[in-house]
């Protein structure tokens, strides 16, 4: 039996001041997230939330049990997670679980792997691991990741496409 589906909300990036506060770069469009009394997870085990505010694109955090600036300064880089809301449709593919998965094309031909999903006004563009942009209209499938494997994207990009659209490195 596997545990509760979580989702990526933040990531610690430091500590803020002498009183424990870190600054958290959001991942997550809700700011209910990091409100006072949220439940947030980590590697290191349950978090919670005692008081936020934003602060120039980022949350200034307050964490239980992290009261000064050593034990703020020892949070960097944790990654936060939230459970997955209830009301959350079946087969809802998050972004986080997007991340790592390998892209192939139809015929199964290996693209790449997927090492990120940048915001665009048309279409969402999942970032391949040597710089091709793809727009999320051309995604068929997600096969998510299982028993250790990693996840896969089935795209159907129109000819050239991957050739053209592509990031100099």
């Amino acid at each position: 039996m596997t545990g509760p589906r979580r989702l990526e909300v933040g990531r610690i990036v430091k500590a803020h001041g002498l009183a424990g506060e870190v600054v958290v770069h959001p991942v997550s469009n809700a700011p209910g997230r990091f409100a006072a009394g949220a439940l947030l997870h980590s590697a290191g085990g349950p978090l919670v939330v005692l008081s936020s505010r934003p602060h120039q694109g980022r949350w200034l955090v307050r964490l239980e049990g992290v009261d000064d600036r050593s034990a703020a300064e020892a949070m960097r880089g944790t990654l936060l997670m939230a459970d997955l809301p209830g009301d959350a449709p079946e087969g809802e593919v998050w972004v986080h679980e997007l991340i790592g998965a390998r892209a192939r094309g139809r015929d199964g031909s290996d693209l790449g792997r997927v090492v990120a999903v940048e915001a665009n006004p048309a279409n969402d563009l999942l970032v391949l691991d040597d710089g091709a942009l793809v727009p999320m209209v051309f995604v068929v499938e997600v096969r998510p990741a299982g028993a250790g494997a990693p996840g896969e994207v089935v795209i159907d990009p129109p000819e050239g496409l991957l050739e053209v659209n592509r990031r100099e490195s």
